[in-house]
Parts: structure tokens; C-alpha cells; sequence
């Protein structure tokens, strides 16, 4: 099926006439990406040594891959709230900011407490602050993004997502390794690109306070009347149910980072020091394969994703080896499927719904997301403690499923 045209009769009618933007297009989409670079720089400094942190805590594999996979679903399926009542209220950056600060807040505290249970919590904690601003920040990007291409848009910001990934888990690695891992300074220091990250995005704000100005760059006129109100709350279309359905069919089984690192050092393959070196180098995998895909989006559609399915299938097949270079290779492999869950998945819902309802579906989409997540998340890590080979069969088995999902339904594609 294609992709269906998103008019601004659901713009026009929920904002009225919006006044210019304060920068163009594609500084708005650069500066939001440094806004994500620091504080990628502060999560993902902290998601590269949550396994070792919490195994060192007394967590086993299982309470990893839950853990884990819950923190995923919490960033996930609380959208399934936060982006209707972002929609209602029209408050798109007081959402981001203050989802932005609880991040920025709990980071550095979970460095400080020696309790399996509250670690367990603020790595929660950190993900609720991600469902908070997600929905709202996705539906800003999207403005913005209607005039530079859709798939480059967001691969672009994706990419500048992943420079602060690259260096948030260097920069824990060099501290864990200076301070004999001790994880309370390693952690501490990422407060500073938060209240960094924090500042940008006010200042942002005072620039470009309706970013649904830039919509118009590229809509035609839109229908005055009857027509136009009723756009201004239409259904979600059958084509993003589909499409969700899909999305939820290759994610479940996939891997959290949380479940290959605790397998790192629980087989002794990398020290603890080096596992943060190793996401970092996954994040930079995840950088160009949202670059590739963005691209290709753009050009293609939809139908690029059949490469999802094909690598969350080779992650576990490759990185659940017993040597290094496999298990390397099989990190990287995950970074690039990370990299087009974040950018393409994105980029496509936008093109898929109406202004008007862009929040909610990104909120939907993200629950339904959230739900495979935390199954994902406890499968893996319950198969790792049983058995490895099931636990490679079983992922290979359900990405199998999503491909043949994928084709039956005809994941939505350009025309």
C-alpha cells in the first residue's frame, strides 16, 4: 500500500495560521540534534555499563534481561499516555523539557547507591524520562523534518544521537579504568552534558517556540470548512496498524545491550572497562546504518526495513559466541538494528499519520513497541540462563515470523 499524503488541514485547524520559524529547517533539525548528542551522551553513557552495574550489584542474567526490557517498555508503552495528552494539551516542549530533566537527574544519582533494587528503579526511572519526552519531541522533529526529507531528517539527527553515544561510553571507560571501576565518579561526571543539554533546549525554545510553521514550507493550501475541522482529529489510518503490527512482530526477541554485556563479562570475554569502549563502537554502527536508511527511505520507502528482521536475527547468532572478534561483530550488528529502530521506524510513522493525531501515534506506537520490548528483554535473558542454542533458534524463529508478517501485509511504501 502506499503511503498516504498528510495534508495541513489537521495543522491549520488545530494551530491556525502558524507564524515562520525562527531558523531554517535543517538548523532546527541540527541544533535539536546537539540537544540529543549531550544527552545521549549522558543516557547511553549510563546504558553501556547497566549490565556490569547491576551484575555487580548480585543481579543475575534473568534480573538483567528484566530489568532491562522493563526500562525499554516503560520508555515505550508509558507513550501510549504521554503522547495523546501531548496532542490534547499542545504543549510539544514543556513535555520535552521536562522528560529531558528527569533523565538528567537520575543518571548521575545511580552511580551513588550500592541497593540492587533501587539501581533496578532509576534505570527505570531513566527510561520513564524518555517516554515522557518522546512522543512530543518526535512530533517537533517532524515539522521540521517535512521540509528536509522525512528519512533524512531523522537519520540525521539519529547520527548526531550516536556522536554523544560514541562519547558517553568512552568517557565512562576512561574513568571506570582510572578509578579502578568504581562506578559513582564514572557516573557523576555525566551530569555536566545534561544541565548542558538542558540549557540548549530552552534556548531553542525561545527561538522556534511553534515548529509547525514549518509545515507550510512544503503543504499546499488547505480547504477551508466542514472539511478542514473534521481533519483536525482524524482516525489513525489502517496503514499505521499495519505497520505497528509489523514493527511488534521484529522486535520481540530482540536483545537488550543489558543481556550481551552481562554475557561479556560473565564469560570473561572483555573486562569490565572495555564494555563501554564496545557499546560505543555499536553506537557508531548505528550511525551509519540510520544514515543508509534514511537515505534510502527518502527513496525507496518502507521497504527498506526488510534489513530489520534480518539483523536482530544475526545478533544473538553472533554475539552469544564464546570469542571476541564473533562477539564483537555481533555487537555492531546490533548497533546497526538499534540504529534503524531509532531513525527509519520513526521517519515512517511520521509520513503514515495526520499532523493533528502525530503525538498520539507515536505514542501508540511506541506502547506497542514497549510491550515486545519487555517480553524481548525477559525472553533473551530467561533462554541465556537455560540455553544459549534455544535462545538463537527462538529469535531466529520470531524475526522469521516478521518477515513473512512484512510480506503478507506489505509494509507501507512510497509511490
Amino acid at each position: 500500500m502506499d503511503t498516504p499524503d498528510t495534508s495541513t488541514a489537521s495543522t491549520k485547524a488545530t494551530t491556525g495560521h502558524a507564524s515562520s520559524p525562527g531558523m531554517s529547517p535543517w538548523r532546527f533539525v541540527m541544533a535539536f540534534g546537539v540537544v540529543s548528542l549531550l544527552m545521549d551522551f549522558v543516557y547511553e553513557g549510563a546504558r553501556s555499563i547497566t549490565g556490569p552495574l547491576l551484575a555487580h550489584l548480585g543481579a543475575s542474567a534473568a534480573v538483567v534481561g528484566v530489568v532491562t526490557g522493563a526500562g525499554e517498555a516503560a520508555a515505550l508503552g508509558l507513550r501510549l499516555a504521554s503522547g495523546p495528552l501531548a496532542d490534547r494539551s499542545r504543549r510539544f516542549w514543556a513535555w520535552t523539557i521536562a522528560g529531558y530533566a528527569l533523565t538528567a537527574v537520575t543518571v548521575p544519582v545511580l552511580g551513588l547507591t550500592g541497593v540492587l533494587w533501587v539501581a533496578c528503579t532509576l534505570v527505570v526511572a531513566e527510561r520513564i524520562g524518555k517516554a515522557v519526552r518522546s512522543p512530543a519531541k518526535d512530533t517537533l522533529l517532524s515539522h521540521a523534518t517535512a521540509a528536509t526529507g522525512r528519512g533524512r531528517g531523522f537519520a540525521v539527527h539519529e547520527a548526531m544521537d550516536q556522536i554523544g553515544a560514541l562519547l558517553g561510553p568512552l568517557t565512562v571507560a576512561g574513568i571506570l579504568a582510572a578509578t579502578g571501576d568504581d562506578y559513582a565518579p564514572a557516573l557523576g561526571v555525566l551530569a555536566l552534558p545534561g544541565v548542558a543539554a538542558l540549557a540548549l533546549l530552552v534556548w531553542l525554545r525561545a527561538r522556534v517556540p511553534n515548529p509547525v510553521a514549518y509545515e507550510t514550507i512544503v503543504d499546499e493550501p488547505s480547504p477551508d470548512g466542514a472539511d478542514t475541522a473534521r481533519a483536525a482529529r482524524p482516525r489513525l489510518p489502517r496503514a499505521f496498524w499495519v505497520y505497528a503490527a509489523f514493527t511488534a512482530a521484529t522486535l520481540t526477541g530482540f536483545a537488550t545491550f543489558g543481556v550481551l554485556s552481562y554475557h561479556l563479562v560473565a564469560r570473561h570475554l572483555l573486562p569490565t572497562a572495555a564494555v563501554p569502549v564496545l557499546y560505543a563502537a555499536a553506537m557508531a554502527a548505528d550511525a551509519l546504518a540510520a544514515l543508509a536508511t534514511g537515505w534510502l527511505y527518502d527513496r525507496y520507502g518502507a521497504r527498506v526495513l526488510i534489513v530489520l528482521p534480518l539483523l536482530s536475527a544475526a545478533v544473538p547468532a553472533l554475539a552469544f559466541t564464546d570469542t571476541m572478534w564473533i562477539v564483537v561483530l555481533g555487537a555492531l550488528v546490533w548497533g546497526a538494528a538499534v540504529g534503524v529502530q531509532e531513525s527509519t521506524l520513526r521517519a515512517t510513522v511520521a509520513d503514515l499519520v495526520p499532523t493533528g493525531r502525530r503525538a498520539t501515534a507515536y505514542g501508540i506506537f511506541a506502547g506497542i513497541m514497549g510491550a515486545t520490548a519487555l517480553a524481548g528483554g525477559a525472553l533473551t535473558g530467561a533462554l541465556y540462563d537455560v540455553s544459549i542454542p534455544a535462545l538463537i533458534t527462538t529469535v531466529a524463529a520470531i524475526q522469521a515470523a516478521a518477515l513473512i508478517l512484512m510480506w503478507a501485509t506489505r509494509t507501507p511504501t512510497h509511490s
